[in-house]
């Protein structure tokens, strides 16, 4: 195995880094293989960002793992996905625990089977207490769905009397989506080459750095990784502000 790259991580890192993780199934097919067996090598290359990220400095990693636009595909790939998701959880949950993640999941979990259900439950319970890394995993998530989710919460809480119109803003509306106390993305990656967001965290990534990248998921590796560390690092966050 040849030596590692190594790149200037040494500007300002993000806390939050989201990841799209896209070209899992192009990865497969440019080998004639199965879709699913991208799937599989997209597993692998999680594990090893996972890893990575305390080494980086990184607090809270962002997975998009299923939409909720995913259902659409083949009833074949996405019961293989499924499958991915319960076997993940079953080998990885107490490597996660052991390594001191923390593990959270977005997304409307009415939709899946119940025993997926219970898996993330019992991975979130496990995991809790744990601080040197907090993964957030978005499953069957979208962010209009999360948005109006919240919303719902909101407008049920006036109804009821339980707060005032006034008391709905920005914190209220934030307090109400999936992961409350989760900071916003510092940085979003998309994998593949591909330049949109695909409805993910739309609200929380109202000041986030985009970078999109020209390797496959299952391609992306620690390397990577930090090339894209690296460009986040060089990079001038105003927030709005002009230039000093």
């Amino acid at each position: 195995m040849g030596r590692a790259e190594v790149f200037d991580t040494a500007g300002p890192q993000p806390r939050h880094v989201a990841i799209i993780m896209d070209g899992n199934g192009r990865w497969a097919t440019r080998r004639g293989l199965p879709r699913l067996e991208g799937h599989r090598r997209g597993v692998e290359t999680v594990r090893q960002i996972v890893e990575a990220c305390p080494d980086f400095g990184i607090e809270f990693l962002t997975l998009y793992a299923f939409s909720s636009e995913n259902w659409k595909r083949s009833a074949e790939e996405v019961a293989g996905l499924m499958g991915l998701f319960r076997r993940y959880f079953r080998k990885e949950a107490a490597n996660l625990v052991k390594r001191g993640a923390r593990v959270k999941f977005i997304g409307d979990r009415t939709e899946l089977a119940q025993d997926i259900q219970d898996m993330m439950a019992s991975l979130e319970t496990q995991s809790a207490a744990n601080e040197k890394l907090t993964i957030v995993i978005a499953l069957n998530y979208g962010g209009r769905g999360e948005i109006t989710r919240a919303a719902r919460r909101l407008a049920a809480e006036v109804a009821d009397g339980s707060r005032s119109l006034d008391d709905v803003n920005e914190a209220s509306i934030g307090a109400a989506l999936d992961a409350p106390g989760i900071p916003d993305p510092d940085l979003v990656i998309r994998t593949s080459g591909e330049q949109r967001i695909s409805n993910f965290l739309l609200w929380q990534c109202a000041y986030a750095e985009f970078l999109f990248v020209d390797e496959l998921w299952p391609d992306f590796n620690r390397d990577a990784f930090a090339r894209a560390l690296a460009v986040f690092g060089a990079r001038e966050r105003r927030f709005g502000a002009v230039a000093g």
